[in-house]
């Protein structure tokens, strides 16, 4: 199996402040994640200023705020995401996502090399055109999306220019944190048959059983907010993992890629060792003299390290032996 895809999703978890950004990157290295995400955008171009917070950014931030306000103090400005790449350097893939054109541009300047479509934006004709069009990876989220929804957005960006084989479709719901009964896991597969896509899942469930179930399915990228502590103020950290279970979740993903193997049904090489004492053979069940017929009443399938296969068992029946057996000897024909 290839392996998978784990992005540490630092989303807006750094609060505005560009040190906890680093500390949020570190914690992605050490993590083990093959990338660490942040979002770009910029509050007058995402969101109305009379617009009302979602219900979890309320309940999780000051709720006197409206969401345009929430947004702003949010916001990286240029010079941070140069910085916050220059950090990642060689020791992690540094990705962000856009929410605007504006921060696509941006995004594209910083020459990242993978473009996340965020679920919100995949009814946004022109945001879809804008990305197909830029020659990179794409991963698209698909969280409060119908089937039909996700069918015209792969039809646009392949019509704008992207390769099918550079994107990657992911199974999301937008729900923070999202109720286990309404994960729909199976999903994800659903949208790798019906599109004959790569598939993925982005998820926003507490803990980490999960995303490590959707690799056994087959995803290969996995999605996760984190945060340094769940207790810091902002409207992601109450879904998040902290550090320590950002870490299991990803050796907990690398323990089933592992397991997974290459689905050939053969005894593994460990096992090899265990056939002959654990297999049963046919020996006698009492005293069998030379010439006596071999009956279900003198032989007996027991452990016995060697000896012929009770599978054929048959074709031992009514053979006479060649010997005298002893009881619980090897019987050979």
């Amino acid at each position: 199996m290839n392996k998978t895809f784990v992005i540490a999703e630092a989303g807006v978890n750094h609060n505005g402040s560009i040190q906890i950004a680093k500390k949020l990157i570190d914690v992605a290295v050490s993590s083990g994640a093959d990338a660490v995400k942040f979002q770009t955008f910029k509050a007058e171009n995402l969101v109305c200023k009379g617009m009302e917070k979602a219900y979890y950014q309320k309940k999780n931030t000051m709720n006197n705020e409206s969401q345009f306000e929430m947004i702003k103090r949010l916001e990286l400005d240029k010079k941070t995401h140069y910085e916050l790449v220059k950090y990642c350097g060689e020791k992690i893939m540094f990705l962000s996502t856009p929410f605007d054109t504006e921060s696509i541009d941006l995004l594209n300047s910083l020459e990242i090399p993978i473009f996340k479509i965020p679920s919100g934006e995949i009814t946004n004709l022109p945001f879809l055109k804008k990305i197909a069009g830029l020659n990179k990876k794409v991963i698209l989220s698909t969280g409060m999306s119908t089937l039909e929804e996700v069918s015209t957005a792969i039809k646009i960006l392949l019509k704008g220019g992207l390769d099918k084989d550079d994107l990657i479709v992911l199974h999301a719901t937008s729900e923070y944190p999202c109720p286990i009964n309404e994960v729909n896991l199976l999903a994800m597969n659903t949208l790798g048959k019906k599109f004959n896509i790569k598939f993925g899942y982005s998820d926003h469930t507490e803990g980490i059983v999960v995303p490590i179930s959707a690799v056994a399915l087959g995803a290969s990228v996995v999605e996760k907010h984190f945060t340094l502590d769940r207790e810091m103020d902002g409207p992601d950290h109450k879904s998040s993992l902290e550090p320590d279970e950002l870490t299991l979740m990803i050796e907990g993903i690398r323990k089933i890629e592992a397991a997974l193997g290459d689905g050939k049904k053969t005894p593994s090489q460990s096992e090899i060792k265990n056939i002959n004492i654990a297999r049963k053979f046919i020996v006698a069940s009492k005293f069998i003299k030379s010439g006596e017929v071999f009956t279900i009443s003198n032989i007996i399938a027991k452990r016995s390290g060697k000896g012929i296969s009770p599978i054929n068992w048959d074709n031992v029946i009514g053979q006479k032996a060649k010997k005298d057996f002893d009881v619980d000897q090897i019987i050979e024909l």
